[in-house]
Order: C-alpha cells, then sequence, then structure tokens
C-alpha cells in the first residue's frame, strides 16, 4: 500500500503510518482478516526503521483495529482468531498458486493511493435494515421527478439535434443564466461567465481540491465535517486541521491563531445549516472569515447545499456575496433538492481560478450531461420557487415529528439541538458509550445512521451520530428514532431511563 510520509512534519512517523493504515481498515479498503506487511517488508518499503514500524502496529492493536501474534503476523480484526485468520490466509496462499484458482489475492500487490474512502462505505445499508436514517437525502416521493423524467423525454424527443453534441466545458448557458437570476433573488449578482455547471457538488469539491490542493498544503475544515470532503482532501496529501465549533459556527478566534503557526491554502466551510451538526455560521463570522482568507490570500471553498431549506427565516448572505476580490469559489448543489440522479450543482470564481477550474473540469469528463442540464432548466425556472416552499414546510413537520419522538424516549446523556433548517440532527451521546457496539447492535434492529466518527479526520472515536430527519416518511422515521432509541439505552452502561437533557434552539 501506498503511504504518504512527511518527514518533516510535526506528526511522528509512526503515527503517520498508524492513521494511514487505519483510515484504510475504517473505510474498508482492507478487509477484515486481511495480513498486514511484515514488519520487515514494511520498514524496507517506507525507508523507516524497525522501531518505527512497530509502535505504528502497535498503535493499531491498541485501538483494536488489528492483531498480532509473535510468529503469525498482524491481521485486521474480525470475527476470526490469529489462528483461523492465519488458516484462512494459508488457503487463500494456496488457491492462489494452484492454476485452476480464480483467486484475486494477487491485486493487494496493486499500490493504490486511497488513503480514506468513507463516503462510500456510509452510502448503502444492508436488505436487513428497515429504518434507513444514515442518508442525507430527501424522500424521493417529495422530489419533482416525474416533472424532470417528462422534461427529459420532451427535450430528448423534441430537440435530438441537442444530444448528437457537445455541451460546454463550462455549462449550458442558458441554465447558467436561469442560475443567475435565481442567486440574484437571494442577494448573490453573479453573471453566468461566472459560473462552471459541474456533476453535483461532490465534484465541484474534487476539482477545487485537484486543481489548488497538493501534497503538504494546509487546508482548514470545521469539526466536524462532511464525510466526502474529508475524503477528497485526505486523498490530496493535504495537512486537514480541524477547527471545533460553537453556536455560530467555525471559531474563527480559534482558527486565526492556528493560521500564524499553519499559513492556510484553503479553508473547507458549509456556514448553513452544516453537515452533520446543522449549525448556521452568523454573519459576523462570515464576514472575520472572509477577512482572514483575504489577509492570508488564500481560498474559502463555501459549500451551500441547504440554504434553501430554511424553517422560519433566510440564512444570513452567503460569503460569496460579499466578496469582492475572488477568495471564494461558491459550490450550490440542486441534486438534494430536486434530483440526486442528476447530479447538478453550479460554482461561482472569479478570475483565473474560474479558469483554472473550467480546465480541470475538461479534463475530468469533457463536461457534465446536457440532458440533465436542459431537463432540470424550465423546472427551476417556471416552477422551483413554489415547490421548495411547499418542501419547507413537509420537511419541518418532519423535523418536529423527530423532536417529539427523541423528547419522550431519549435517555439520560443524550443532548441535540433542533437545525433553523436543512435536512440532518446530530446526537451527542454519553461519553463512556461504546459506537461500535452501538452501530453493530443498531444494524442488527433494521435502523442506520452515520456514526460521528466518519465526520472527523483521523476518524476520532467520538459519541455522536447524524441521524436524517428527511429521508423517509415519518411513520418510518419515527418507529426507527425509537428503535434506535431504544438500542442507546440498552448499550450505554449504568442508564436508567432517565430524560434526555436537550441544547437549546439556535
Amino acid at each position: 500500500m501506498h503511504i504518504e510520509l512527511r518527514r518533516g512534519s510535526s506528526t511522528k512517523l509512526y503515527v503517520q503510518i498508524a492513521l494511514t493504515i487505519a483510515d484504510r481498515i475504517r473505510s474498508g479498503l482492507i478487509e477484515p482478516g486481511t495480513r498486514l506487511p511484515s514488519i520487515r517488508k514494511m520498514t524496507a518499503d517506507l525507508g523507516v526503521s524497525l522501531v518505527t514500524v512497530s509502535k505504528a502496529y502497535a498503535e493499531l492493536e491498541a485501538i483494536q483495529l488489528i492483531t498480532c501474534s509473535q510468529g503469525k503476523g498482524c491481521y485486521v480484526r474480525g470475527t476470526l482468531n490469529v489462528d483461523q485468520m492465519e488458516d484462512v490466509d494459508r488457503t487463500k496462499r494456496n488457491n492462489a498458486n494452484s492454476e485452476s484458482s480464480t483467486s484475486w489475492n494477487w491485486q493487494m500487490a496493486l499500490v493504490d493511493y486511497l488513503p480514506r474512502a468513507q463516503l462510500w462505505r456510509h452510502f448503502d445499508t444492508s436488505p436487513q435494515v428497515r429504518y434507513e436514517l444514515h442518508m442525507s437525502a430527501i424522500q424521493p416521493e417529495l422530489l419533482p421527478t416525474r416533472e424532470i423524467i417528462d422534461s427529459a423525454y420532451r427535450l430528448s424527443s423534441d430537440h435530438t439535434e441537442r444530444m448528437a453534441a457537445y455541451g460546454s466545458f463550462q455549462g449550458d448557458r442558458e441554465l447558467r443564466q436561469i442560475f443567475a437570476e435565481h442567486f440574484a433573488e437571494r442577494g448573490l449578482q453573479v453573471a453566468p461567465e461566472r459560473m462552471l455547471i459541474t456533476s453535483g457538488a461532490q465534484q465541484g469539491i474534487d476539482l477545487v481540491a485537484r486543481t489548488f490542493v497538493g501534497p503538504g498544503d494546509v487546508v482548514y475544515m470545521e469539526a466536524p465535517s462532511y464525510t466526502g470532503a474529508i475524503d477528497v482532501f485526505t486523498s490530496r496529501g493535504a495537512k486537514i486541521i480541524t477547527v471545533p465549533m460553537d453556536d455560530e459556527g467555525m471559531r474563527i478566534d480559534l482558527l486565526t491563531r492556528l493560521c500564524d503557526t499553519y499559513p492556510p491554502k484553503l479553508i473547507y466551510t458549509i456556514p448553513t445549516y452544516h453537515n452533520p451538526t446543522g449549525i448556521t455560521m452568523s454573519a459576523r463570522r462570515r464576514a472575520q472569515l472572509l477577512n482572514l482568507a483575504q489577509s492570508y490570500h488564500c481560498l474559502i471553498l463555501e459549500d451551500d447545499p441547504f440554504a434553501d431549506l430554511y424553517f422560519r427565516d433566510p440564512p444570513p448572505a452567503s460569503i460569496k456575496s460579499m466578496d469582492g476580490t475572488g477568495h471564494v469559489v461558491y459550490i450550490k448543489s440542486f441534486s438534494k433538492v430536486l434530483s440526486p440522479g442528476c447530479r447538478i450543482a453550479c460554482a461561482i470564481a472569479d478570475g483565473s481560478v474560474l479558469t483554472r477550474l473550467v480546465a480541470a473540469k475538461s479534463t475530468a469528463d469533457l463536461g457534465s450531461p446536457l440532458l440533465t442540464q436542459k431537463a432540470l432548466q424550465s423546472f427551476i425556472q417556471n416552477q422551483y420557487g413554489a415547490y421548495v416552499s411547499r418542501l419547507r414546510d413537509e420537511l419541518y413537520s418532519r423535523l418536529c415529528a423527530a423532536s417529539e419522538v427523541l423528547e419522550e424516549h431519549a435517555t439520560m446523556g443524550m443532548q441535540w439541538r433542533l437545525p433553523e433548517g436543512g435536512l440532518n440532527l446530530w446526537l451527542q451521546l454519553p461519553s463512556n458509550l461504546d459506537m461500535r457496539e452501538l452501530h453493530h447492535q443498531s444494524l442488527a434492529a433494521g435502523v442506520s445512521f452515520l456514526p460521528g466518527s466518519a465526520c472527523y479526520v483521523g476518524e476520532m472515536d467520538t459519541p455522536s451520530l447524524r441521524i436524517c430527519f428527511t429521508v423517509t416518511n415519518v411513520e418510518l422515521l419515527c418507529e426507527g428514532l425509537r428503535v434506535l432509541c431504544r438500542v442507546i439505552d440498552r448499550v450505554t452502561p449504568g442508564q436508567g431511563g432517565t430524560v434526555a437533557d436537550r441544547l437549546p434552539l439556535i
């Protein structure tokens, strides 16, 4: 496996090795029962001492990700003991040496450059899960899928010439004009020439990272943060530094102190209805963050998937709306609100930053599919406002239903805050709770959630989780939350079933 070591870093080499292997194990890139390279081989491959690799493996064993035995090697922990895993490993090697073997064991010798990939691991669930609360999405029945399909059919039938040519790398000009009108109504004045259509926000984040972030570059993020963004910046070899949050969002005072020591290349933030916590950054903090980026001549990547999904008052103006010097790249996703399958988002940038992003987009896919751009164009222009207004009312009713269940069934030590918009609830659990056991028992009971550890760099073992209150109907949502609360009560040591402590609204 490829392990990028930063030898001038303040992080010790054995810690870097342990963290990289831990990320790969937790991401499912190294399966349970897999035998790790021997200490001597890892030492030779990485050009470090035997002591360094030994300490790295000891760290992994201490956090129960691997198990080691003298003379037998180190294996990724699973349900088998070391002797059983050695027998399985020996059988695999014998099969691989057989002429009739169809084993893919040889593939482990292929070096890859994926240090972490949590997003795919937590995207799907097993068939046994009845209450899918892990995915940040809107129930399909609430989306305008039929209207979008009908629009796509008309376009493909009546305008065949559009499907017979490449679209613009930057995105369809008419759609960008409609986006400009959409943003203007929300206080962001931007010309279509400053926009780039991407295949979802995830591609937008990846384009920014591939264009501007390299090994060792400092990237700041909120702690916790969006799993997919952590995956992207980790894959670029960035030095990711996380900043705690309070009720106003990212702690700019702490960020400023950190920047004095580690000047930033990029600051990634989800200021509106933050994923996963639901916190909204105040207008004051947004202005402070922009001033800091200007002083350090770094980029802010403002990720905005949820701003249209407010429940009472609209959120503060975007950071991009205050940006007169081109320090902010703003990414607005329309996929979650309209059609996840269409994968449409808009990136807004200025100057050579935009030029370089368009160049990166052209090498990635020659431009987003024209059919999906055109299919959404008519709906956004003519129906989006009324649709999203109805959608906000429906999502808020589900948040209220979820809140009532938690108020009644959550136990002592659980804390949460009701977001002012978005799709997610962030639950803080008792500090002595075994999150791995909770996740295992919850899935066995038919309830999925996103473990909080997936939302932290280095996957710190945090007693927290994210649920989505909009992904299923009200009945299944409430049933699933009741089941989850019972499992939490059962797993929490010394729990007496007392009433939870809900944080105040923000």
